[in-house]
């Protein structure tokens, strides 16, 4: 099992369920022939607080892999980086202990937070994926949040298309991880 573990960007905020990114990934893995069951277990809003208070429920169901998501809203939000990190490394340890191989999703915020906001914003991703040697993606809607086409009117959210390409994506960085059974 995959757990697709975030916020809003893996809930599908603003499309269908089955329009999510986890929704296509689930699609796209069938498609290959892989025997993995993708579990979308995504929350709008959420922050990497609320995801060290989920982690242990995420690890009930006993996943494979993790794909996490989160940080995005902290970092919007104006959350101290310093708690970002130690909530993502916290995470990130309690998965591996708990068996899963994590992928760390990377996010980026809107340039009004000012690049040296951003760049260390951003740096907290890089480094926790040195540190614990997991697989890591730079930037989740790496192609998309570019393209006023892929994205929702909010500027944050993806369209359905959008998730599509997402799902691609995440798959790329996956593909290492993945096994067939």
């Amino acid at each position: 099992m995959i757990a697709a573990f975030g916020d809003s960007l893996t809930a599908g905020f603003g499309v269908d369920p089955d329009l999510s990114y986890p929704a296509f990934l689930q699609k796209e893995l069938d498609r290959r022939g892989f025997n993995y069951n993708v579990v979308n277990l995504g929350i709008s809003g959420d922050t990497s607080s609320g995801g060290v208070s989920r982690v242990n429920s995420v690890l009930e169901l006993k996943p494979e892999i993790v794909i996490l998501e989160l940080g995005a809203n902290d970092g919007l939000r104006g959350l101290p980086l310093a708690s970002t990190r130690s909530n993502l490394s916290e995470m990130i340890e309690t998965l591996r202990k708990g068996g899963a191989k994590v992928l760390l999703a990377g996010i980026t915020l809107p340039p009004n937070y000012g690049p040296d906001y951003i760049r260390s914003f951003e740096k907290i991703y890089s480094d926790l994926a040195k540190q614990y040697a997991v697989p890591f993606l730079p930037f989740l809607l790496e192609g998309v949040a570019t393209d006023r086409r892929l994205m929702q009117s909010d500027g944050l959210h993806p369209t359905a298309e959008g998730n599509r390409k997402v799902a691609m994506h995440v798959l790329e960085s996956l593909e290492s991880m993945l096994r067939k059974h």
